[in-house]
């Protein structure tokens, strides 16, 4: 596992490659390690590959580089999960452009799925911060997990309101997961960890930059049912973040201010425009209950029906495989069935449609 990290953050840090580009790559040659050991002809095969990426590629991984990434996640406790990875959150595979990979500190559970992100204005009035803690916290007594992207003002205001009703809580970041920011959250940053998990698609160190916000709010809004907007202006990048919401299929919810101020501006427009007026928790609940207990069904229902009938060998096999690729070798010391009979089990999976070969005789569940 951790030579499969070095070979996806080797691809990742090769200046010219974000995720869009990282994913053709991957489509056309499937693993980061096979990227690397393609031709500068084969690779320019690859739609917006240009020659100048091409021949970092065919320098091969910057050791030192990827070395450095690796000691800095070691020092903060921090992981990089792929989107081949099983903990890879599904809701945010749906979206366009997802992040090839997430550097987490802390912990993903399959609960988080039921999320709502809580966003909005850095400068906050006092009903604007009694909402937000109100309903943040009442939503996680609910058992919904909160998203936000640790700000000043609604957003850190919606990661305490979580905490305090007991409830788990995502940040997402703008910068690296080694970077506090802003730097009077760091008790907020720390129980985040312990009851939720920060995450960032930026490199270890990565600074808060302006042009990072805008990718980091399409993750907050991918990584939930809906988006609400408590406070805004008419200029406020939370109005970015219900907008990637919209083009996501999730739902937008508006809390209503004093009518004629700043603060209130952008909700107001967000509410002519659709988005479900919230003066409680309950406005939201009843709009995302319903939607993943549909979910919920439709994914039981999906599985079952996909199954077929497996032998009790075969199903040994198959419990071994994730979605990162598996040795055949290691699968033989696993299951202590002799060679033969393992490659004729692997193909029988194969033809029922049940996992995937990838090269060097690796093998995953089928996504």
């Amino acid at each position: 596992m951790a030579e499969e990290i070095f070979y996806w953050l080797a691809l990742s840090l090769i200046p010219g490659i974000g995720s869009t580009l990282m994913r053709r790559l991957l489509d056309r040659f499937k693993t980061p390690e096979v990227v690397f050991k393609a031709s500068a002809k084969e690779l320019l095969t690859v739609e917006g590959l240009g020659e100048r990426v091409a021949e970092e590629i065919r320098r091969g991984p910057q050791q030192k580089v990827v070395q450095r990434e690796l000691s800095l996640l070691g020092k903060v406790g921090a992981r990089v999960i792929t989107f081949k990875d099983e903990e890879y959150p599904r809701r945010l595979m749906d979206i366009y452009d997802p992040p090839i990979l997430l550097y987490v500190r802390g912990e993903l559970k399959k609960e988080d799925e039921l999320a709502v992100a809580i966003v909005g204005s850095r400068r906050t009035t006092p009903y604007g911060r009694w909402f937000t803690e109100k309903v943040s916290k009442e939503l996680a007594g609910h058992g919904v997990t909160i998203v936000s992207g640790m700000a000043r003002g609604i957003d850190s205001l919606a990661h305490w309101g979580a905490l305090s009703g007991g409830g788990r809580t995502i940040a997402v970041l703008g910068c690296g997961v080694d970077v506090i920011y802003p730097s009077e959250n760091r008790s907020l940053f720390a129980k985040i960890i312990d009851h939720g998990a920060v995450v960032s698609e930026f490199p270890m160190g990565s600074r808060p930059e302006g042009g990072h916000f805008p990718r980091r709010n399409r993750i907050i809004s991918g990584l939930s049912i809906g988006v609400a907007v408590v406070q805004a202006s008419e200029k406020s990048g939370s109005l970015i973040t219900a907008g990637y919401a919209l083009e996501q299929g999730r739902e937008v919810f508006a809390v209503p201010g004093n009518v004629g101020t700043e603060e209130s501006r952008g909700t107001h427009r967000l509410i002519k425009e659709g988005a479900k007026l919230v003066e409680s928790s309950e406005d939201i609940l009843e709009e995302i209950l319903p939607q993943w207990r549909r979910e919920e069904r439709e994914t039981t229902e999906k599985v079952e029906a996909s199954k077929p009938d497996l032998s009790e060998e075969e199903r040994v096999l198959y419990e071994l495989l994730g979605q990162t690729p598996l040795h055949i070798d290691v699968m033989i010391r696993e299951s202590r069935f002799d060679p033969g009979k393992v490659s004729s089990l692997l193909l029988n999976l194969e033809l029922k449609g049940m996992i995937s070969q990838w090269p060097g005789k690796c093998f995953t569940k089928k996504l």
